[in-house]
Parts: C-alpha cells; structure tokens; sequence
C-alpha cells in the first residue's frame, strides 16, 4: 500500500500485510509459552515443532520465535530458504548459512566440516545454533533423514543443532509414518496451531490496528462481522479486512462501516456465483 493510502487514514503500515514488524504482531500465551521453551532447549539442541492447518499463524509465530531467538546473546540462527532443495542444494544453502565452503558432491567431508563448527560454537557459547525450516512438508525424504543425522554425534549423546520445522498437516502426517518415527521420537517441544475463535481473532484484528496507530479504523459491527466470516483462519481474515481497506481508500470514506462490509461483501458473493456458473457450464 503506497504512502499516499497510509496517509489517508493515519496508519504507521498496512495492519492486514504479511510484512507488519514484527514487533505489531500479536502473540498468544501458547506461542510465547513455545518460544520461552525453544529458548530454553537452545542449551542443550534438539527439535521443536509447529503444526497447523494453512492460515492458521505457523509462519508468524517463527517469526515471532526468530526474533526473540536474535535478541538473545551468543545465538547463531539461520533459515532454510528452500524447503523443497535436493541434497546437494540443501548442503549448499547449510554451507552459506553457517559461514562454511562446502562441496555437495562430498556429504562426507560436508557433514564433517559443518560438525565442526558447531561444535567450535558449542565450545565458545554453550548453546547450539538453531535452524528454523518453514513450509517443512515440503522438505525431501532424504533431506529430512540427512537433518536429523546431522544434528547429533557420537552415537545421539552429544545433539549439535537446535532445529525448528513448521508445516502443515502434511508434515505431522509424515512424522507419524513408520520411516519418520526416529525423527518424530526426537521432537522435544511441538506447538499446534488450531483455528481460532471468533473472540480471538477479535482481539487480534484489534491489536493489529492499535498497533498501526488507528484503533478505529473499523466499527465495532464490522470487526465481529469479520471475525464470524473468517471461520478461524487468521489468514482469510487479514485477507478480507484488506479488501476492505483497500475499497475505503478507493471510496475515501472516513471509516470502514457496516455499508462498506455489505457492498464489498455482497460484490465478493456476486462474483463467486458467477465464477460456479461458468464451471458448471
């Protein structure tokens, strides 16, 4: 949203984009209770985890968890970019994060050299290095095999790595198959994300527009008329309540009202009518 639509109501940022600071973004006890407990499992490496149907808030909370991780002294953190990479991109991509020239075709000497200088930091810091991985469904069998193998020495006495994976259902699927059973054994603090109540996702759309600076952006009615239609997904209703903002900036009203909800609204359910009419013919 350009400076011109911000100005237009006052606000700091667009409170419905994915890219709000971090700082704006609401956190619930279970996900502060989480990154207290993956802050405390840093001393001592191991795996935590975060399931969740989409749009139910995974990605923020490891944002959110990435930045409490960052403001801790001595805290090596990197992110896996590429949750779908081949071995060879994956050792690539652990290489550069952790400040190591590594050469995918030799996953010995890489698994040795990366080994090293996590036990170099172990050694300065007394913590692991953490490795957060988002979208992890997505990460290959022999990918996922390799993390683990990697993350532990002398026959899983000594753990070198703090690992986070998030993914959707499809990841706790596959931690629960016979293969992933080693993996899912490990997973010493997990986290579900569930669909929210109508009463949650209020508060959250409220502190999303205290937090941009206009608290009353929205009507009362119009808040829980979003939060009811959003059936729990945080995501569909950050998606809904820009709509809104965007056809407030394109009508320059004043507030977004009840009358602009049920235009907006009515013209979202017209056009998904006629999109069904055309499949069906």
């Amino acid at each position: 949203m350009n400076k011109k639509l911000l100005a237009l109501y006052g606000l700091k940022w667009n409170p419905f984009a994915p890219g709000v600071p971090v700082e704006a973004l609401h956190v619930t006890a279970r996900v502060e209770s989480f990154c207290w407990r993956v802050r405390q499992l840093v001393g001592e490496g191991g795996f935590a985890l975060v399931t969740g149907a989409p749009g139910t808030g995974k990605s923020a909370a490891l944002r959110v968890l990435a930045a409490s991780l960052a403001a801790q002294r001595d805290v090596k953190l990197g992110v896996i970019s590429r949750p779908q990479a081949n071995i060879a991109d994956f050792y690539r991509e652990m290489g550069d994060l952790f400040g190591v020239e590594l050469q995918p075709h030799n996953r010995w000497a890489g698994a040795k050299v990366l080994r090293q200088r996590w036990q170099a930091y172990i050694d300065a810091t007394l913590s692991r290095p953490v490795l957060i991985v988002d979208e992890a469904q997505e990460i290959q069998t022999a990918v996922l095999a390799e993390l683990r193998l990697l993350s532990s020495a002398e026959l899983d006495s000594r753990i070198l790595l703090t690992v986070v994976l998030a993914g959707d259902g499809r990841l706790a699927d596959r931690l629960r198959s016979d293969e992933f059973l080693p993996l899912d054994s490990r997973m010493r603090v997990r986290l579900a994300m569930e669909r929210a109540t109508p009463q949650d996702l209020q508060e959250c759309l409220r502190h999303a527009l205290q937090q941009a600076g206009v608290p009353t952006l929205m009507t009362v009615k119009v808040i829980a008329a979003l939060c009811d239609h959003a059936q729990g997904n945080l995501r569909a209703l950050m998606i809904m309540a820009d709509e809104l903002l965007v056809a407030a900036a394109q009508r320059e009203a004043r507030q977004i009202d009840e009358t602009l909800f049920f235009e907006v609204c009515a013209a979202a359910t017209a056009g998904e009518t006629k999109a069904a009419i055309r499949r069906r013919r």
